[in-house]
């Protein structure tokens, strides 16, 4: 009797007899621990670390995926098939690599992992929610759990299974190139905005063990808690910095977050570059095995971050080896290797052999990794869904996307007099100049891990421009006039009855976007500045972190919004200034008045006289 398996929109080459069915590790109805038992013990040495491998998709050949058994591949910022490949160019690409991986001896399905970090961001066409630092500004879990539901479905229609997603760092200084990236820096916040892993893996069941892997369905994916533990504590906010802090601090700053995201089910856990008190978290067998896994119960796997092990070599790389063994006893069982993978399998291998590396610690790691393939149903749909296609930038996902904007949006001064509110505007005047870097450019609008891993400029993707909304808001009589950089003569020859400024950051991603001055780049101050002289004056700023707002320069102006990094959906934007909706945002992190406050040794800078402190958020009513 032969049973085929129906996988994706269509049927694989895949048969499974009385045979096939009695072996246990491939039938569906046993119980998942006795399933990875029973894989295991049929597996060899070489399969085992091929397992605890993950490799970038640009050296993924099909023999080197088949004959190692490669466990995972990985896309990384901006790694895609081609520049503007669509979602099924995407899932025709992971097919062919899963078709690879079910040609190995034992058939184990791969697991591909993407940075969809808001939204699934490489893709084009995808939508791009805000980043997380504007959804701590909602402080709305339902909100951020359906932005996880619609961001598992967009990455499951491209055939891929794993998002290195959600970033749950504390961040307590705004210096910190990944600021955006986190919640807030008040770790109540940062807790409840966990609740996005229940949107990609799906709500748990009442009764289910805790910090057991869970992924509810095929509309669902494997989700990762990064990055553990205190990243966002750095010294000054450097990245990959030192977190000087006592374990009871780290644990009631940092670590609290991760405790929700086990209780959820976190299939992953994503180790990060920083170090704990000079102690590299990557090689921290205290906190990886000891805390994490031990005294928190958590029973997924623990994934490096990219080439995470060669940030422990010195700069020739000479003792690999010796990191290699420091990070897997330590506790990490997936290795983002993403390139020299033949000499991580060599060395890893011999180390296995040499007796360095217990062979009790290899059967963990791939048990963990087993229990979470079997967990996210791999071995039963290991292939892409097509049916999820049309939903990719859908109009139910961009008007989520436009609703978050909406509520993200904070109002931080609303007109010179307090009497006399300047916003909302007026969609009927006469004469509106919208200027400014970020007013008519998607790429600004979106941040970084956007099509790229440090993001760019333009029309990278589909999506509205606060420009574009605001064409498309106001009334049909009015002239809106647009200038990138305004000139003198639109100033002061036009009569206009109010100007819209946009100016902010640049995309950047992590050690690139540290930044000691916090000033507005592109010469902002001097764009505001201009304008604001001549022509009442909304600003929207577009960050991933406050920036200095000098007094000379607030005083000109009649209303500022923090808008941080909206994404896609500019429309939110217009919802709220042109007065369709109240502004609901509240500062997720002090805003400060000089960098030089953030030295100060303090929990964060609220008593440290800030310009708006956390929690500032002013409304319509």
């Amino acid at each position: 009797m032969e049973i085929p398996v129906t996988v994706g929109a269509g049927t694989i080459d895949q048969t499974f007899n009385q045979e096939a069915m009695a072996c246990i590790y491939k039938n569906p109805n046993q119980p998942i621990e006795a399933r990875v038992k029973d894989l295991l013990s049929r597996m060899n040495l070489k399969e085992k670390i091929g397992q605890m491998t993950q490799i970038e998709r640009c050296v993924a050949t099909p023999s080197v995926i088949t004959d190692l058994s490669i466990g995972s591949i990985l896309s990384s910022g901006g790694s895609a098939p081609f520049e503007d490949a669509l979602s099924s160019d995407w899932a025709d690409m992971v097919d062919g690599f899963q078709n690879s991986a079910l040609q190995s001896r034992l058939g184990i399905p791969l697991i591909y992992g993407i940075d969809a970090v808001h939204g699934n961001n490489t893709v084009y066409g995808a939508t791009i929610f805000p980043h997380n630092v504007g959804l701590g500004a909602t402080r709305n879990s339902d909100l951020a759990q359906r932005i996880g539901a619609a961001t598992a479905l967009e990455v499951k229609a491209s055939g891929i299974h794993y998002n290195f997603s959600p970033c749950v760092a504390v961040c307590k200084d705004p210096r910190w190139g990944r600021c955006y990236e986190a919640y807030s820096e008040d770790t109540e916040i940062v807790r409840k905005m966990t609740s996005i892993v229940s949107g990609l893996q799906g709500q748990p069941p009442q009764g289910h063990e805790h910090g057991y892997p869970f992924v509810a369905g095929r509309n669902n994916v494997i989700a990762c808690a990064k990055h553990f533990v205190g990243d966002g504590g750095t010294y000054k906010g450097v990245n990959e910095g030192n977190t000087i802090l006592s374990y009871e601090d780290l644990e009631r700053i940092h670590m609290a977050p991760y405790l929700d995201c086990i209780s959820q089910g976190v299939s992953t856990i994503m180790a990060s570059y920083s170090s704990w008190n000079g102690r590299k978290l990557h090689t921290d067998h205290f906190l990886l095995t000891e805390i994490l896994k031990e005294k928190l119960g958590f029973k997924g796997f623990v994934i490096s971050d990219w080439e995470g092990l060669d940030r422990l070599c010195d700069p020739h790389g000479s003792n690999y080896r010796y990191c290699i063994s420091s990070a897997v006893n330590a506790g990490i069982d997936m290795v983002m290797v993403a390139l020299r993978f033949k000499l991580f399998i060599d060395e890893l291998t011999s180390l296995v052999e040499s007796g360095e590396v217990p062979m009790s610690r290899i059967d963990d790691a791939v048990e963990r990794i087993l229990r979470v393939k079997f967990a996210a149903g791999l071995f039963e749909f290991p292939l892409s869904d097509r049916s999820l296609l049309d939903i990719v930038g859908c109009k139910p996902h961009r008007d989520l996307a436009r609703e978050a904007v909406r509520k993200s949006l904070v109002l931080l001064k609303n007109g010179k007099d307090l009497s006399k509110p300047f916003l909302p505007l007026n969609r009927n005047a006469k004469r509106i100049l919208v200027t400014g870097t970020h007013a008519d450019d998607l790429g600004y609008q979106c941040g970084g891990w956007t099509k790229t891993w440090y993001g760019c400029s333009g029309r990278i993707t589909v999506g509205t421009t606060i420009l574009d909304a605001v064409k498309a808001t106001v009334g049909v009589e009015t002239q809106v006039i647009y200038e990138k950089y305004p000139s003198k003569d639109t100033i002061e020859c036009n009569k206009f009855s109010f100007a819209i400024v946009a100016v902010g950051e640049a995309p950047y991603a992590e050690t690139l976007g540290d930044n000691s001055e916090l000033t507005i780049p592109f010469n902002g101050e001097d764009i505001i500045s201009s304008v604001a002289e001549r022509i009442p004056t909304l600003v929207i700023l577009i960050s991933g972190r406050p920036l200095v707002l000098e007094p000379w320069l607030l005083e000109k102006i009649d209303a500022v919004v923090a808008a941080w990094l909206p994404g896609t959906e500019g429309d939110g934007i217009t919802d709220v200034i042109f007065g369709n909706h109240d502004f609901k945002g509240k500062l997720p992190v002090t805003w400060f008045r000089r960098v030089e406050q953030l030295d100060q040794p303090t929990d964060g800078v609220n008593s440290c006289e800030p310009l708006f402190p956390l929690g500032f958020g002013l409304t319509y009513n």
